[in-house]
């Protein structure tokens, strides 16, 4: 009897290990609004916080925020000095280092008119702008995909593009009528429309630019695949309730 109470309890023991790990996960994050940045409270938040926050207490596990330059932060999950990273892209030299959950979201990238303007832009794929009169506004140094960045080496297309240094700036073009749209992903358009009073300003063209999915990454030196697994359980229950689409749709929906 008292054997087969032993191996009870050594059992259950266990089992409440694998489901509340009793460590403390190190997670790196780096200034990016609206993703990652302090408020006026100085509280942690933007559009990846609130997701990865509703992951981790979905996943039962507990974690400590480090502010940490991003390029540093890829080295620390390399040794296992960090255990995890938000807003991560899925590369085959990571995928070495590194363990990927599902996606938990897309970054994307829109091209922004002014309000009532789509019908008269007429691009239906971003190499039409090559043969056009349009001027479109992108912010030097920002990925746009892997078509933009071969069509940005030819003349043609090369003309039809204004490169200036932020948001701010083409947002001020496009209203003066000097350029006729800009690209930038939603959540930073719809951060700055609501800081700016710009509501209803602006629209999205359906032309596509580019798209990708976001993961959470974890290092293989300091964390375990039951880690992930917990991580990507929480990921899809998120997304089958709603909640996921609830918290993304609360930072991109831009209200006309």
């Amino acid at each position: 009897m008292k054997i087969y109470l032993l191996v009870v309890l050594l059992l259950t023991f266990n089992s409440s290990a694998k489901e509340a790990p009793s460590r403390s996960y190190a997670v790196g994050w780096e200034l990016w609004y609206p993703y990652q940045y302090h408020n006026k409270s100085q509280e942690l938040v933007g559009l990846d916080f609130d997701i990865f926050n509703a992951i981790i207490k979905e996943s039962n596990l507990d974690v400590i925020f480090t502010e940490i330059p991003w390029k540093r932060h890829l080295q620390y999950i390399k040794t296992g000095e960090m255990d995890m990273a938000m807003g991560s892209s899925h590369t085959s030299e990571r995928e070495e280092t590194a363990y990927f959950s599902l996606p938990y979201r897309t970054e994307k990238v829109n091209f922004f008119v002014r309000k009532g303007t789509t019908d008269q832009i007429k691009l239906n794929t971003l190499s039409d702008l090559s043969n056009s009169d349009y001027m479109i506004g992108v912010e030097g140094g920002y990925f746009y995909g892997e078509e933009y960045k071969k069509l940005i080496t030819t003349k043609e297309f090369y003309t039809r593009i204004n490169d200036v240094i932020d948001l701010e700036q083409n947002v001020s073009l496009l209203l003066k009528g000097h350029i006729d749209g800009f690209l930038v992903d939603p959540v930073t358009m719809k951060a700055f429309s609501e800081k700016y009073s710009l509501q209803g300003e602006f629209e999205i063209h359906p032309l596509k630019i580019y798209q990708d999915d976001i993961h959470i990454m974890l290092s293989r030196k300091s964390c375990s695949t039951e880690t992930l697994n917990r991580i990507n359980k929480a990921i899809v229950k998120l997304k089958q309730s709603g909640e996921m689409s609830k918290i993304i749709n609360s930072w991109t929906t831009i209200h006309q």
